[in-house]
């Protein structure tokens, strides 16, 4: 018999080398190379084309007949939206988070609600008792949702082929194992291997199947990196510990947008969707306090009004401070540039602190009036108006350039109350400015803000 091949394989991000290492050239960690089997025996296969079938003979894509598949539909609007419009038949979906984050807890929820489906939730992390006292806890009951608490593959695709679901939940796939590697569960070829036999059964059966999967020290999924490209869609759930508000963001999606946002509330009966979530993301004040500016953004096709918060004071320690939360720290530079060139701000001798209130990660360059806003208000200490928001991207040379679907933009602010927003002279083309109950106000550069926000009051 052949000698068995192995190698060595980073257990936070599944680099592989013939040997081992003590550090990872790939993510930096000390000591994470282990050794794992990766073929038993020498395996010397021949191709015999007259064995190879005709069914493979290609097609033009005028020949290729496609039909729109019916999706599951759940009562989780947030999660149709950030899968596109709800299940795909066959897909392969992985959803990672941190633990205790509420990866179980969402994906349990689901399952209950699904009541004309038939859900096979398994378990490899949580006895049945568990998962029953988590059950009792939300007000969703269904007969339809069974458990199974197994961590083997070949006994849980052996109580599928008895059950036969409509939907399959694996908790989680780091705690699988399959028979045909030799490595412990959680290894990184048990992970890949796990994946790959999920993968074939979805494929193969239309059986959508959904992997709940950990996260490494540095945020990224835990395994090889290989595991993201083998599934169809990559979800991240995301949020802060201290606070009851989680996110759903799409990383990787093979049937739809990757730009789309689903935001819940975590109470104690489970996940609240939040439907507007542009209410939690403005904290209520009563009193004006200077530095606060609300600035509209996108997410996918949902308008999200969010909330800056700057803080500019003299610097005491010499080197002035920049700190940005929930915004690029470059372009926050770049902006106190423009500011300090175009508008004369002496902001070179200022400590600057930027937070964008309600845990989001911003990349919209629509909310750079409303950075630029919130930092001259609080350099200035003049507050602005509780009923003014802005929607535009600057220029390095102070220019108010436009920004899109600003219609979209405007009818979100319309709708929360507010009575101003500030836009680009260019976007304002084409715009009906009279039908709309907010005030448009166009302003091409800076200089005409700073006229009519700060020194006209």
């Amino acid at each position: 018999m052949a000698k068995a091949k192995t190698a060595f394989f980073c257990q936070e991000c599944g680099y592989n080398s013939p040997k081992w290492l003590g550090k990872c050239p790939s993510c930096g960690e000390w000591n994470t190379f282990v050794q794992e089997v990766i073929e038993k025996e020498d395996k010397k296969t021949t191709v015999s084309w007259k064995s190879i079938s005709l069914a493979g003979k290609p097609k033009s894509l005028a020949e290729i007949e496609y039909e729109n598949e019916p999706r599951i539909h759940t009562l989780d609007g947030e999660l149709n939206r950030v899968l596109g419009g709800g299940i795909v038949q066959g897909s392969l979906v992985l959803i990672g988070g941190e633990p205790g984050i509420g990866k179980s807890t969402l994906m349990l929820q689901i399952a209950l609600t699904l009541a004309d489906k038939r859900v096979l939730y398994v378990s490899g992390e949580e006895s049945e008792q568990q998962i029953k006292m988590r059950a009792e806890r939300m007000e969703s009951k269904s007969v339809n949702c069974f458990i199974l608490t197994e961590t083997h593959t070949e006994n849980i695709f052996r109580q599928i082929e008895e059950f036969h679901p409509d939907i399959v939940v694996i908790d989680s796939i780091q705690t699988m194992q399959s028979a045909y590697i030799e490595s412990g569960a959680g290894s990184v070829s048990q992970v890949r291997e796990c994946t790959a036999e999920f993968m074939k059964y979805a494929k193969e059966t239309g059986v959508p199947v959904f992997l709940i999967g950990h996260i490494t020290k540095d945020g990224s999924l835990a395994g090889p990196k290989v595991l993201e490209h083998m599934v169809d869609t990559v979800l991240q759930f995301e949020g802060d510990r201290h606070t009851t508000y989680r996110i759903l963001r799409t990383v990787k999606n093979r049937f739809g947008s990757t730009s789309e946002l689903g935001i819940y509330e975590m109470h104690g009966a489970g996940l609240r969707q939040v439907s507007n979530p542009s209410e939690i993301l403005i904290s209520q004040r009563d009193e004006p306090i200077s530095g606060i500016a609300i600035g509209s953004m996108m997410e996918g096709n949902r308008p999200l009004l969010i909330e800056i918060q700057s803080l500019v004071s003299a610097a005491t320690y010499g080197t002035p401070q920049r700190s940005s939360t929930g915004f690029d720290a470059k372009r926050l530079q770049m902006l106190l540039a423009v500011l300090e060139k175009r508008g004369g701000f002496r902001l070179g001798v200022q400590d600057v602190f930027l937070n964008v209130a309600g845990g989001l990660r911003v990349e919209d360059p629509a909310i750079d009036l409303a950075v630029i806003a919130s930092i001259v208000s609080s350099y200035e200490d003049s507050c602005i108006p509780a009923s003014v928001s802005f929607a535009a991207e600057v220029g390095l040379g102070g220019e108010v350039r436009a920004v899109n679907r600003i219609e979209s933009r405007i009818l979100e602010a319309e709708k929360l109350g507010f009575k101003k927003i500030y836009i680009s002279k260019y976007n304002s083309k084409g715009l009906d400015l009279k039908r709309a109950k907010i005030e448009i106000i166009p302003v091409p550069h800076l200089d005409q803000l700073f006229l009519d926000l700060f020194l006209e009051r």
